[in-house]
């Protein structure tokens, strides 16, 4: 007798009894085991749910325990059928809502997990259960595919799937039915093109707008993007610095989530013709406090919304988990510690500036030194600083900032960004008063950092006497611990890497493979590459009004300074990045 056959179909629900007894026939638990489980009564608990949280010894794999994914494996294999990973990512919660009704899929434990036109997928944790499939294939008119799934994850899912997809049919209706007519069906009436304005305070539009922010903090996501097409808006997230579509809206429910969140952000909801700035506080599904700054763009079809997410605790990082370390963050220490002066931190948006500038700024704020602030906005309030806020409306500037700053005796300014000749020659001015400056530039690298201040109209004798070094920064993507797989280098990619230099080809590099935990990409977390330019002596003297970034960069490296490039190959000869993703983010060196 086979083992799928031990279990014809029409078999009632998994039991504790009899999943024991299977995992003891198949040598994976104990005979000692199997007595301390006879008997015991588990109530609804999932069987397999129960003996997860058991932890017991493998059998069959010495020091390993019997954990949901080890019970999954052996259950698949013995009903024959796909164990499957429920990403919310990758599935399109609109289509499998609309596959079957929330009662038949709670009642059977199941629930749709891919939608294609010749079949439908369906993850259920009772293999062997199979009354349900015969009146689902007659109602999907198409064949059920059976896979296993984690019943936490299928309860989990269910859950927030029908509720987010019954939020969204809701605002929908309220939007789009006209009176009297009788039209129930959210597609018939999207062709109807009756578009009232949904109203944003609607509990199905709060609803979604809290499930969107809950799912993206859960998610690890840096920023929120709604962005409006003709038909369907498009949600997507970014993860990692990848962005990720995780939701469909029709259009008119796109637009009232954007007029929700300006109305928590305190923007001006009736405004839609011109781009607005906005933030609002909320908090994490484990109860800390997150920030999120807000930022609308008219488009073709509709306002188009960002929200990048600063949470406290990334931006209170120490150094080393920034990345910064060993001689990079001796040279950056040597830079910020000069007591006065310019340093820089360069780099485009998201690439780490100002959680740098704030770890900086955290250790330098001692009871003995005034450490004041001008931002735009204040990414974090942090107590130990004096911070100031931007406000254009009444012509409070950077410049006009710094100029204020020089009045209340400070020891140490941070300027949130040297946008312009005036604030460049404010920052300059306070750097030659006996004042530390702290600030960020959008350039490349390091040395065209130089050319940047000089186009800005700053002498080349201010450059010279202020600015002590510029350090620029990238985040790449570290691999997941749990799933990298050893390569061998590719010669010509690492000498492409490393170039003007010939450092030695690593003997293993590491590659990216995916698993439960990095959700199949491979990678998991960021972490940052520095370039760290200190002005010496003889780079000061090649600071001229005729300055060749490139013979400032030779000399550097020289000097000791490591490319961009060159940070990253270090990760990747540790195993901790891929050549591929240094490539991506990090511009190549001129030779």
């Amino acid at each position: 007798m086979s083992r799928q056959e031990a279990h014809p179909q029409g078999d009632p629900p998994l039991r504790l009894e009899q999943v024991v007894a299977d995992l003891h026939r198949d040598d994976r638990l104990s005979a000692a085991d199997c007595r301390r489980l006879a008997g015991v009564n588990i109530g609804s608990v999932h069987p397999l749910v129960f003996l997860a949280e058991q932890k017991l010894p493998d059998a069959a794999r010495p020091g390993q325990i019997l954990d949901m994914p080890a019970l999954l494996a052996w259950l698949g294999e013995r009903a024959g059928q796909q164990v499957y990973e429920i990403d919310p990512l990758k599935i399109n919660v609109g289509e499998v809502a609309e596959v079957m009704s929330r009662a038949f899929a709670e009642r059977h434990r199941i629930l749709a997990v891919e939608v294609h036109p010749d079949e439908v997928v369906v993850a259920s944790a009772e293999p062997w259960r199979r009354d349900w499939q015969d009146n689902l294939e007659h109602v999907a008119r198409r064949p059920v595919r059976c896979v296993l799934a984690d019943p936490r994850a299928i309860q989990r899912y269910s859950r927030e799937f029908y509720t987010m997809a019954r939020s969204v049919r809701g605002a929908g209706a309220q939007g789009t039915a006209p009176s009297g007519s009788g039209v129930t069906n959210l597609e018939q009436m999207l062709e109807l093109g009756s578009m009232k304005e949904l109203d944003a305070n609607d509990q199905h539009v709060v609803s979604i707008v809290d499930w969107l922010l809950q799912y993206a903090f859960e998610q690890r996501a840096s920023d929120i993007h709604v962005e409006p097409r003709r038909e369907q808006g498009h949600v997507r997230f970014r993860i990692d610095g990848v962005l990720h579509t995780v939701y469909e809206l029709p259009t008119p429910v796109c637009a009232a989530m954007t007029s929700r969140i300006k109305i928590l952000g305190r923007m001006d909801v009736a405004e839609k013709r011109r781009p607005q700035d906005g933030r609002l506080k909320t908090r994490s599904p484990a109860g800390g406090e997150i920030e999120l700054r807000l930022s609308t763009l008219p488009t073709a079809f509709g306002e188009k919304l960002v929200m990048r997410i600063f949470d406290p605790e990334v931006l209170q990082k120490s150094f080393e988990e920034l990345g910064l370390a060993d001689e990079d963050l001796a040279r950056w220490h040597a830079m910020t510690d000069s007591g006065n002066g310019i340093v820089l931190v360069t780099g485009p948006t998201g690439s780490g500036k100002t959680t740098t500038l704030y770890s900086t700024l955290r250790q330098l704020a001692t009871d003995e030194v005034n450490v004041c602030t001008i931002e735009d906005p204040i990414e974090m309030v942090e107590p130990a600083f004096n911070q100031m806020q931007v406000n254009h409306g009444i012509d409070l500037d950077f410049s006009t900032g710094v100029r204020t700053l020089l009045r209340q005796d400070p020891d140490i300014i941070m300027v949130g960004e040297i946008r312009d000749l005036e604030t460049a020659e404010m920052a300059v001015q306070a750097a030659l008063t006996g004042h530390l400056v702290l600030s960020t530039l959008h350039t490349n690298d390091s040395p065209s950092s130089l050319s940047r201040l000089l186009e800005l109209g700053v002498p080349a004798y201010l450059i010279r006497a202020t600015v002590r070094g510029i350090m620029s920064q990238r985040l790449v993507r570290m691999l997941c611990p749990d799933c990298k797989a050893p390569a061998a280098p590719d010669p010509e990619a690492w000498r492409e890497l490393t170039a003007p230099r010939e450092l030695p080809l690593p003997e293993t590099i590491a590659r990216p493979v995916g698993c439960k935990r990095c959700r199949e990409t491979g990678y998991l977390g960021r972490r940052g590459i520095y370039e760290v330019l200190v002005m010496t002596p003889a780079l000061q003297h090649l600071v001229t009004a005729r300055l060749d970034s490139s013979k400032i960069r030779h000399v550097a490296l020289e000097e000791g300074m490591q490319s961009l490039r060159m940070s990253g190959a270090a990760r990747v000869a540790r195993g901790e990045t891929t050549m591929e993703e240094v490539m991506r983010v990090a511009p190549a060196v001129e030779r």
